[in-house]
């Protein structure tokens, strides 16, 4: 520990709850104990326990959801009993043709920009702490909030089939069937959700602390 760096909240033991987010201060433990938050009984931690093995298994189970997300059909509109199912990029080119310019970009932005930019973004987040970068961690802090809030927007595509199933299936003419598309693209966005809850940012400071490890 160098003493010429400023007081951090992991160099003054203070730990802030998971569950109730109370800031506690923790006093030295003995071997295999665990210190508890004095206010809901969890248990602290200085930091994520396991956070880049979890983020990591997260982030390349969602790189593997992505495949049948974009190329299993997300939706089948069955008209008069014929349909014809369609992925995210036929639906947009269908969007395209029906002139929908602003539906077909708002889609393609974020059923696919979106996720491809979101786990771009994590795998350079879990790079740069596994090799204990230090280059600009501001902006790797920023980096990681916004990946954080912009991921759950990614849910158009399934609010969209889900609105959309609810409404047709009111006509006798023509109802919309979710594909098995649709499934793998909701899980796309629910683990990288999570694999975003599981990465602890704090990782990102702790390479300027410790400037002689590397």
């Amino acid at each position: 520990m160098n003493p010429a760096l400023p007081v951090t909240a992991a160099r003054a033991a203070l730990a802030r709850c998971h569950a109730c987010h109370l800031l506690s201060r923790m006093k030295p433990l003995a071997p295999g104990s665990h210190a508890h938050c004095p206010r809901c009984g969890a248990a602290l931690h200085l930091r994520k326990p396991d956070s880049l093995a979890r983020a990591w298994a997260l982030t390349l189970a969602a790189y593997i959801l992505y495949i049948p997300a974009n190329t299993l059909p997300i939706m089948t509109v069955v008209s008069m009993g014929h349909g014809e199912p369609d992925t995210i990029l036929s639906g947009v080119r269908v969007l395209i043709a029906g002139g929908l310019w602003p539906l077909a970009l708002l889609v393609f932005f974020a059923s696919v920009v979106v996720p491809v930019l979101k786990l771009l973004a994590l795998t350079c987040l879990l790079i740069s702490v596994q090799r204990k970068s230090r280059w600009r961690p501001r902006d790797r802090t920023v980096l990681y909030r916004i990946t954080e809030v912009v991921g759950r927007w990614s849910m158009i595509d399934v609010f969209m089939i889900s609105i959309l199933v609810a409404l047709v299936k009111l006509g006798a003419i023509a109802t919309i069937e979710p594909g098995a598309g649709a499934l793998a693209f909701a899980a796309v966005v629910v683990v990288t959700m999570f694999a975003a809850m599981s990465f602890d940012p704090r990782l990102i400071w702790d390479a300027l602390e410790n400037p002689d490890e590397r």
